[in-house]
């Protein structure tokens, strides 16, 4: 990458990057560290709702995705396939979940051709290899990334990734450390959960309920601070230790939240997602997580999955220009 765009890239607002206040693997040092400047740590998230907006897709894409101006049933399969490359790798939940922030932006701003959708499978894997460049300290080659058995296309060539890479990099304007629900998550749990006793749990629980809520488009209506406050609130009505919270009550946690976008964004989680996170089979790597942090005998965090060996190449295929 030239140095321009280098620094273009790593210049951007810290703001944005501090994704997750709480990084301890210590409860009750997260919540503490917290309480010690919680009116700063206020402060900041108040900072990063009042600007997240800048990292979400045009305000009409929603709309285009109802009415099939965008294909939904393309992006849908584009956001089983980054989940499943997420699950096989071990990757963060918040590199799947950059991933199709990227690629929702990206569909906003232009639009691809239809014909055999490997234009769209071509932006999905670009969009999962800037994510995992961003958050992952081991990334897989681009032909791996493309893992057998998730895609019906052929494997892309890399110069074909990276020419698309640099198309997504200016579409997004080089801001990809986007302001998403996990930015808020662990704040919000640490002030349902002070004491921290419950707060690894709460947090598991919504991230399995925020990357289940990618599948829909209903939810791209929902800013990622309402998002994380209602992902809270479900992950607050499975944990029979703790009083149950109202999108009203929530609204307190920090300045700038929305009592009628946590409580419409909760709504639409309990009815479309919460149902499909329960029968997920249990020997998936998130919920294994939930499993593990829950119990009360378990509470070291656990160690992110071992990546299984890397699948064979495919026929790499070079797509014809439109």
């Amino acid at each position: 990458m030239p140095g321009d765009a280098y620094d273009l890239l790593c210049a951007e607002d810290d703001a944005a990057g501090s994704a997750l206040l709480c990084t301890t693997d210590d409860d009750d040092g997260c919540c503490s560290a917290v309480e010690e400047d919680s009116a700063a740590a206020a402060a900041s998230i108040a900072e990063l709702i009042g600007g997240e907006a800048q990292y979400s897709p045009r305000p009409d894409y929603p709309d285009r995705l109802r009415s099939r101006s965008i294909d939904p049933a393309a992006r849908a399969e584009s956001v089983a396939w980054i989940l499943k490359v997420q699950e096989y790798y071990g990757f963060l939940p918040l590199t799947a979940y950059l991933a199709v922030n990227y690629m929702d932006r990206f569909l906003s701003l232009h639009r691809l051709p239809q014909e055999d959708g490997w234009a769209m499978q071509l932006l999905a894997v670009t969009c999962l290899s800037l994510a995992a460049k961003m958050e992952e300290t081991l990334v897989p080659s681009l032909l791996d990334l493309q893992v057998e058995g998730t895609s019906r296309y052929d494997c892309f060539e890399p110069g074909t990734v990276g020419r698309m890479e640099l198309l997504v990099l200016m579409a997004l304007n080089w801001r990809l450390r986007s302001v998403t629900p996990f930015t808020f998550v662990d704040f919000f749990a640490c002030k349902v959960d002070p004491g921290g006793r419950h707060t690894r749990c709460l947090i598991a629980r919504a991230t399995q309920v925020i990357l289940a809520a990618m599948h829909d488009v209903e939810f791209l209506d929902h800013c990622p601070s309402s998002m994380a406050a209602a992902a809270v609130l479900c992950a607050i009505g499975e944990t029979p230790s703790l009083e149950s919270v109202s999108p009203g009550a929530a609204v307190s946690w920090c300045i700038g939240l929305a009592e009628e976008g946590i409580s419409s964004c909760y709504r639409l989680m309990q009815r479309l997602v919460i149902g499909n996170v329960r029968t997920r089979v249990a020997s998936t790597t998130t919920m294994a997580a939930v499993n593990l942090c829950c119990s009360d005998e378990a509470l070291s965090s656990h160690s992110s999955a071992t990546s299984s060996p890397p699948p064979a190449k495919r026929r790499k295929r070079s797509p014809t220009a439109t």
